[in-house]
């Protein structure tokens, strides 16, 4: 049995959209909706193994940074990160 769908507006640019039709159109991904879902499926997957890396490496690493490790690099980023 599918799950149930949910319906939703959203906004992209014009040359971005014309890219997933013709990836729709040659793929195996029948709509353009379908195509979309993989997507965010895929970008969720990528995040929630990063966010496993992450946690794995600052386990091994000590754990998050400090105060003091974040404001060097704040210092040696010119604040831009951190």
């Amino acid at each position: 049995m599918t799950q149930p769908k949910a319906k939703i507006a959203i906004t992209i640019d014009a040359e971005v959209l014309a890219r997933v039709k013709s990836a729709v159109e040659a793929g195996p991904l029948r709509s353009v909706s379908a195509y979309v879902q993989h997507a965010v499926v895929q970008q969720l997957a990528a995040e929630a193994s990063f966010e496993s890396w992450l946690v794995e490496a600052l386990q091994e690493t000590g754990g998050p940074p400090t105060a003091r490790e974040r404001a060097e690099a704040r210092r040696i980023l010119g604040h831009t990160a951190a």
